[in-house]
């Protein structure tokens, strides 16, 4: 869908931070954090929401989604991530995103009040490489 922003990103329409990419998915730094290193996995084709996700990608975008938080504690040093996904309501884009927002105790997230952070120039480069090499 050429007006959806993640398939943008996913066709290199739109520039991201990319830390994993295989033939079926795409994880990105979240261009609004939570806290720095939040990770969004998508499927590359369109798919709107979870329940619309093929039987096929399950296992690999669980697996993808296990991954990546294993990587934001050992690349980023967080105690543990907070993993989330919203379908249709509070679904900022409609195409399905799992996010992994890496956590420390004491970070001040509670519940579902999510509060939003920024990278300085460059900083989310710096992000996305230490996340690309814990994945490989």
């Amino acid at each position: 869908m050429s007006t959806c922003v993640f398939c943008q990103i996913v066709a290199g329409e739109l520039p991201a931070e990319l830390v994993l990419e295989t033939d079926d998915l795409v994880a990105f730094l979240d261009t609004r954090p939570v806290f720095k290193g939040h990770v969004l996995l998508v499927p590359r084709a369109h798919v709107e929401t979870l329940p619309d996700l093929p039987a096929a990608l399950r296992d690999p975008f669980l697996e993808a989604a296990q991954r990546i938080a294993v990587a934001v504690k050992d690349a980023l040093g967080a105690q543990g991530s907070f993993v989330a996904i919203n379908n249709t309501v509070s679904q900022s884009v409609p195409h399905l995103h799992l996010h992994v927002v890496p956590r420390t105790k004491g970070d001040g997230l509670r519940g579902f009040f999510w509060p939003r952070t920024k990278y300085a120039d460059g900083e989310a480069a710096s992000y996305a490489e230490q996340l690309r090499a814990a994945l490989s």
